[in-house]
């Protein structure tokens, strides 16, 4: 790989075996890829482009708009340091000798997509508490060093915890063929999240939580999915859910009902 050239090309085209690996951001008029209203294939190197490409995607992405204290502001609909921790996450541990495929943002009315090629080198449960690892070690130290990114495996717990801290329903990391896939979600009220978003959610909450040191409760499951304190008995049914479909269990199952903490499957 010419490493120059990826990260500081002013035209990536003009190089014959990188040409393939420019960033393309799509995105659809609805929730399908049916109909594209706009497409743009990334020109520069990774370094020289970085910024550039993070504030065009955010130009694309919908807003929110929340109350504050009386007040309207409009949000993005996703948080940036999310968008740009994956975004880095995409360009860095891609297979540079997957051909034919290159790193893609895809923007849909309710999700968007970041996909890159190849395998990952860490299962996808995994990614939270695996210590980092790199495909691409001269790239991302690069990247690192111009603060792209901070090559310490905490980019996924930042976006985890973005979600949970707006409130978004929990990303999905995925391996679809030779592509890695992170998918980021739109604001979605709890009541219209099913049985998967919830156990999803519960599983990456007792995940950070566990990296942290720390452990899921009732109380800590509430805050994250912004259920208030009467309703306790609802948080209790999404942990039976999410134990029920065995990704996660009690941390002492001789603990009292009340005070029982929870921790992921593989703790």
């Amino acid at each position: 790989m010419n490493l120059g050239a990826i990260l500081f090309a002013k035209k990536l085209g003009e190089f014959r075996s990188l040409r393939r690996k420019a960033v393309r951001v799509i995105a659809y008029r609805d929730n399908s890829r049916v109909e594209t209203i706009r497409e743009q294939e990334g020109a520069k190197g990774y370094a020289s482009g970085f910024e550039g490409l993070i504030g065009y995607i955010n130009s694309l992405l919908p807003s929110n708009e929340v109350i504050e204290q009386a007040f309207r502001r409009t949000v993005p609909m996703y948080p940036e340091l999310a968008v740009r921790e994956l975004v880095a996450n995409a360009l860095i541990h891609q297979d540079f000798f997957v051909t034919g495929s290159s790193p893609m943002i895809e923007i849909f009315a309710d999700r968007m997509e970041i996909s890159n090629p190849g395998i990952p080198l860490v299962q996808t449960d995994c990614f939270l508490d695996t210590p980092p690892r790199s495909r691409n070690e001269a790239l991302a130290s690069f990247l690192r060093r111009i603060g792209v990114c901070e090559e310490r495996g905490s980019g996924v717990d930042k976006v985890v915890f973005q979600t949970e801290y707006y409130q978004l329903p929990a990303p999905i990391f995925e391996v679809s063929g030779e592509t890695t896939r992170a998918v980021l979600f739109a604001h979605r009220p709890l009541t219209r999240m099913d049985k998967s978003d919830r156990t999803r959610a519960c599983y990456l909450h007792a995940c950070l939580r566990y990296v942290n040191r720390d452990f899921m409760t009732n109380t800590s499951l509430r805050a994250r999915f912004g259920i208030d304190t009467e309703n306790k008995s609802m948080a209790s049914r999404y942990i039976r859910e999410a134990i029920e479909v065995g990704v996660i269990k009690a941390h002492d199952e001789e603990a009292a009902p009340k005070m029982r903490k929870y921790v992921p499957i593989w703790a």
